[in-house]
């Protein structure tokens, strides 16, 4: 049991106490006046009357207090309902209500704020931020409204019809934001809008608000969102890996104008062989927790399909924790020890945002793969922190730049960082690779930047590679 849950019962047990106390002293105090004038009468039942009204009294109050505790509604910081709460009204609200409509209002610096003015300050915002809001909406009408605290500093508001009667006034809540301020600190408010028309079941609605707030918290008037069932999707997608039903599409990567690496891009397919694109399926494969299965789906195909290849490598994005993952790291190797002619032709491409500590240990996976002929490749370099860390900690094949920089790769401070980079990664012998060029004045300037591998429409195509 943790500290907090101990000194926790024994406040649950102090406070019973002092409330019980008035009562016992009541019953000392009438008791032996009791058996004083009129023990002569008293009978044995009496007793047995006491005794169950003691401990009834200890059982009743003792339940009052530690109930009171399990059936808290509101948060104590923001004074709105706690999400737990709330989950339980709304989804009550949706099964009443066909048209219903869930608002994200998220304070996107909060963290910033926590770190620089104190946690005190950080609470404050809170409360400040969602008394402005509940005002904002009274003044437009809008009372009784429910609204939850349901992460950091992350609000969904609920709302009666459809999403079309409150967007206008999510707009306006955006504009009037811009100058909001607590006590001179700048408050940065972001948010998105959804309703029942998309789905009916409140963890989907949910998870859309936050999909919709990833692309749109920079274009503050604009809500629009894929028009996706998500039970269909979530099935099409599970059936997908499951029948392993997918298109690989690729592009040929250069060295020296010489096609070198096919880099692999997948989509799953439905039983309809409609498409399903990567942006829309990878939410639904973390969600499930099947990317495993779904990176050594691809993998399997890749080194099947490496055997018809002279030179080429097939590249594959692949998660870094589905190589951390010991059953898909046993199986990986198996696979590629029982194809010899895979070897030096698959390529894993790896990228996440969080540090993995354990550094010693994943270059010690990485070895043992390239051992076996696999190459290692970082992506996003100069975007995420983590690349560089990478880049300077594992032992790896290749270094992949952020796409940020090669789309304006002629402009003077894209080159000056994308050459530092360079030099850093040739003098640890790795390669380096930009891709997305776009035309011939993009591809001299990448050569006169010593970069290994070019990639991008001005020299190959985007073509369907093979399907499952």
């Amino acid at each position: 049991m943790l500290l907090s849950e101990t000194k926790e019962r024994e406040y649950r047990f102090k406070l019973a106490l002092r409330m019980g106390l008035p009562i016992f002293a009541l019953i000392i105090a009438l008791v032996p006046n009791t058996l004083i004038t009129t023990y002569e009468t008293l009978d044995a039942t009496f007793y047995i009357e006491l005794i169950l009204l003691i401990a009834f009294s200890i059982y009743f109050i003792f339940y009052i207090i530690y109930s009171g505790f399990d059936v808290r509604i509101t948060d104590e910081v923001s004074k709105t309902f706690t999400r737990e709460y709330l989950y339980k009204y709304l989804k009550k609200e949706i099964k009443k209500n066909s048209d219903y409509t869930l608002m994200l209002i998220s304070i996107d610096n909060l963290n910033d704020i926590n770190n620089l003015y104190g946690l005190k300050n950080g609470d404050k915002v809170i409360l400040k931020v969602v008394s402005w809001v509940s005002e904002y909406l009274e003044d437009k009408d809008i009372r009784n409204f429910p609204i939850g605290h349901i992460k950091g500093g992350d609000f969904i508001i609920g709302f009666k019809g459809t999403k079309g009667n409150y967007s206008t006034i999510l707009e306006l809540l955006y504009l009037k934001s811009d100058e909001f301020k607590v006590d001179d600190i700048e408050v940065k408010i972001s948010g998105s809008i959804t309703d029942t028309v998309f789905s009916n079941q409140l963890d989907f609605l949910i998870e859309n608000l936050f999909e919709i707030q990833k692309k749109t918290r920079n274009i503050k008037n604009s809500f629009k969102e894929e028009d996706i069932n998500p039970n269909e999707l979530e099935l099409f997608v599970v059936n997908a890996i499951h029948q392993k039903n997918f298109l690989v599409m690729a592009q040929d990567v250069f060295e020296n104008k010489k096609p070198m690496i096919k880099e692999c891009i997948v989509k799953l397919k439905t039983p309809e062989n409609k498409i399903i694109h990567q942006k829309s399926y990878m939410k639904v494969i973390n969600r499930l927790r099947l990317m495993s299965e779904y990176d050594f789906m691809i993998l399997e195909k890749n080194i099947t399909q490496s055997a018809f290849l002279s030179e080429q490598i097939l590249a594959q994005t692949i998660s870094p924790t589905s190589l951390r993952n010991q059953n898909f790291l046993s199986k990986a190797k198996e696979l590629i020890s029982a194809n010899p002619k895979a070897k030096n032709k698959i390529m894993f491409i790896l990228a996440e945002t969080e540090y993995y500590s354990h550094i010693d240990r994943y270059n010690l996976i990485l070895k043992s793969l390239r051992d076996m002929g696999v190459l290692i490749a970082i992506d996003r370099l100069g975007s995420i922190h983590t690349s560089f860390l990478y880049l300077r900690d594992l032992k790896i094949d290749v270094v992949k730049f952020d796409s940020l920089y090669s789309k304006d790769i002629q402009r003077k401070d894209h080159k000056s960082i994308i050459n530092g980079f360079t030099i850093m990664a040739h003098n640890k012998g790795v390669k380096t690779w930009v891709k997305m060029l776009e035309n011939e004045e993009s591809i001299k300037i990448a050569e006169e930047l010593n970069i290994d591998y070019l990639q991008g429409n001005f020299l190959a195509p985007l073509e369907k590679n093979y399907e499952s």
